[in-house]
């Protein structure tokens, strides 16, 4: 079921979108075209900027989902996942800040060894995440996801 609905639930979505955008995009339009008024074509040209800053934005965001689906599934394929069984959780699911520590020590020590693989960057990325740094998660995915796109270039690979 869920290969039939989900991307049906995607496509309505991407669909929904671009008819959103169109339509935006001839409403600034025709404020500029049809208006006297200074400020209604000031705003137009102000409509069909924010369209195009919001259909940049969801571009961005699309592609960066597709990127991180490549890498985690190529790290699954590796399996070099983060293994949290038997680490202390919260009833949520997140780790105790014990075993967030814990886990990123360990990670972290992978990741100076051999900070130039991809492998090791994905991994301190997730353990970042786990840590609940975020911001350093999302910097240290970008490299890891650079360095995997520099590494199948050169059609290298580790295993």
């Amino acid at each position: 079921m869920d290969r039939i609905v989900k991307p049906l639930v995607m496509a309505l979505t991407a669909l929904g979108l671009v008819v959103a955008f169109g339509y935006l995009l001839y409403l600034g339009w025709s404020m500029i075209r049809a208006s006297d008024h200074l400020a209604l074509r000031g705003l137009g040209v102000g409509i069909i900027l924010l369209t195009a800053v919001g259909a940049w934005a969801t571009w961005a965001i699309v592609r960066n989902g597709v990127e991180l689906q490549k890498i985690s599934a190529a790290a699954a394929a590796e399996g070099i996942e983060v293994d949290l069984t038997g680490m202390e959780q919260r009833p949520s699911g997140r780790l105790r800040h014990d075993a967030a520590d814990g886990l990123f020590d360990r990670i972290s020590a992978e990741y100076r060894a051999a900070p130039d693989d991809w492998r090791t960057n994905y991994r301190l990325a997730r353990a970042y995440d786990h840590a609940g740094d975020r911001t350093r998660a999302r910097e240290a995915m970008k490299v890891a996801i650079g360095l995997r796109d520099a590494e199948l270039a050169s059609g290298e690979s580790r295993r």
